[in-house]
């Protein structure tokens, strides 16, 4: 994902561009401006000179004010680790925790971010928090935010993508294969689009993060598969293989073919935006639709046996 940043803006300003579409970033306290700049670190920057035209998406961070009300006459519904989002199908609010995100459509689409409390660095509420603006953002521009690794196979560059929640394995079997000489889009998060009828994939962040294994611990152990094992990065792809991964404790792993209606089917349950933002769900089931064309797919139950080192690559490289 080539993301541009400049420079010359007053300190708690700073501008950006991801897959061609420009974001402009503010907030109201330098230290969070900091936190925030650190966390984008994270995501594929590219420091450009002055941008040529006026952003396509505002994104305000507030600290420690009054977050904006949200309105008793809208509807809304649970999302994910206790959110609420309220909505009358335009725009909309967002509920974590401390923070309250307020979009609303226009030109530019303006997001505010709202926290009660200056967060700690490597905040995951503030990492949470931000991803979802700027994905919320990008999907009025037809990005489309899939929770899954993408990975290309070194033997003909065939895009893989391994899609599944936290704690599925999708992360350690990118890492198996970045590993094994596989170049890599990301292990968390995509970026789907649809550029000249094919659908494109895009890493959102640049590094893995794995579970440290401690109970409790709610910090992960990030890295850079490029500094760690010569992987090679990756910018964008196009996706001839699917993989929903779940975990099976057993010593061999599984692939069960998927027809395109169940692919279709799963991968709406791992994009839910795709249907909650009503105002681009349209546009967002569309770039889903193509997916499943395009790719094969597979139910895969994870083994030990992907631990095996090599194993996960060659198993990989026999699906068409």
């Amino acid at each position: 994902m080539e993301v541009f940043q400049v420079f010359d803006r007053p300190a708690s300003q700073v501008f950006y561009s991801v897959a061609g579409r420009f974001l402009f970033v503010e907030s109201s306290d330098p230290e969070l401006r900091n936190l925030i700049v650190e966390l984008f670190a994270g995501w594929q920057l590219t420091p450009v000179p002055e941008p040529h035209r006026s952003p396509d998406i505002r994104i305000n961070f507030f600290c420690g004010e009054t977050p904006h009300e949200v309105r008793s006459d809208l509807n809304y519904f649970d999302v994910a680790d206790g959110g609420k989002c309220y909505t009358d199908g335009a725009d909309f609010y967002l509920v974590l925790g401390k923070a309250v995100i307020h979009l609303q459509n226009g030109t530019p689409v303006t997001i505010d971010v709202s926290l009660s409390d200056l967060p700690v660095a490597r905040d995951p509420m503030l990492a949470r928090a931000t991803s979802f603006a700027v994905c919320a953002g990008l999907r009025r521009f037809g990005l489309c935010d899939l929770h899954s690794a993408g990975v290309v196979d070194p033997h003909d560059g065939k895009g893989v993508l391994i899609v599944g929640p936290s704690g599925s394995g999708k992360s350690t079997l990118a890492v198996r294969l970045a590993s094994a000489g596989w170049s890599y889009l990301s292990d968390d998060e995509l970026l789907l689009s649809l550029v000249d009828g094919a659908v494109e994939a895009r890493g959102f962040r640049s590094f893995f993060a794995l579970s440290t294994g401690q109970e409790g611990d709610p910090f992960k152990h990030c890295f850079e598969p490029d500094t760690v094992f010569g992987a090679r990065r990756t910018s964008q792809v196009l996706p001839r293989l699917v993989l929903f991964t779940r975990l099976s404790n057993q010593s061999d792993s599984r692939l069960s073919k998927l027809t395109q209606t169940e692919t279709m089917m799963r991968l709406i349950r791992a994009c839910p935006w795709a249907t909650y933002d009503t105002s681009v769900a349209s546009a967002n089931l569309e770039v889903l639709s193509a997916l499943a064309r395009q790719a094969s797919a597979f139910d895969l139950a994870a083994g030990r046996d992907l631990l095996v080192p090599g194993f996960a690559s060659e198993l990989l490289s026999r699906q068409n």
